[in-house]
């Protein structure tokens, strides 16, 4: 079944929420706020071991050879002012409000925070893509079963302290690759080799910036960074680019 692969993994997201926020009802204030820090530490090194995982090699005649800055620094610069301008988000704040409103939690300080933070991390990385390819192109969806026991670890931990916003990261999970998984026969030649890798490198490059907001409190707005990851895509047929 095609799309199964998502399915689950918006099924594990949404019972990892509801096992978290059991949790925080026995979790002290002090706790909860000790292990965000903790979980931001966790993603700060999550982001950082991803980009290098992708911009380093080692050659057997050059030894460790590093590519890919310059594809990165293009990406998020021109990838930031694109979301900036379209103010992608002042938008995400405006479906989370709606979702707060909804869900009766106008009470819920944390609700916002919890879900932007939660469908950052689960919806960023070349896993979701990849995996979301494979189930619509090969009825392959391992790559998501993979994926889908990470969220709900990171799911659970997440809304043991910031609430139950983070629930409703299974709605960005089930939209962002559901459509990748439909639309994978158009999508699936795009995504090259180097497209991966590209992908691989912001992505983890917007999961460190996840982690900052996590363990200092919000200073960047990463979803205003989001179009970065389209121009990683795109650098991957940009002679030289990638390669620097």
């Amino acid at each position: 079944m095609i799309g199964l692969g998502t399915l689950i993994n918006v099924g594990t997201i949404l019972l990892g929420g509801l096992l978290g926020i059991l949790c925080k009802k026995v979790i002290s204030e002090r706790l909860q706020q000790a292990l965000t820090k903790a979980i931001g530490v966790c993603v700060l090194f999550v982001g950082i071991s991803g980009a290098i995982d992708n911009m380093f090699t080692i050659s057997e005649t050059e030894g460790l050879v590093s590519a890919g800055s310059l594809m990165m620094i293009l990406s998020i610069v021109i990838g930031t002012l694109l979301g900036e301008l379209i103010n992608i988000e002042g938008g995400l704040e405006k479906f989370g409000a709606f979702l707060k409103r909804i869900s009766k939690s106008e009470k819920d300080n944390s609700f916002l925070d919890g879900f932007l933070t939660a469908s950052f991390t689960v919806c960023i990385g070349a896993m979701a893509v990849i995996g979301a390819l494979n189930d619509g192109l090969n009825k392959d969806y391992s790559l998501l079963i993979i994926k889908s026991i990470l969220d709900f670890v990171t799911v659970l931990v997440l809304s043991s302290t910031m609430g139950k916003g983070c629930i409703f990261s299974a709605i960005p999970v089930l939209i962002f690759q559901g459509l990748i998984t439909l639309l994978a026969r158009f999508v699936g030649p795009v995504m090259t080799e180097l497209a991966i890798t590209n992908l691989g490198i912001v992505g983890s490059v917007l999961i460190f910036c996840v982690g900052l907001n996590l363990v200092w409190g919000k200073k960047i707005k990463v979803a205003n960074m989001l179009p970065a990851l389209i121009f990683a895509i795109a650098f991957a047929y940009v002679p030289y680019v990638s390669g620097i």
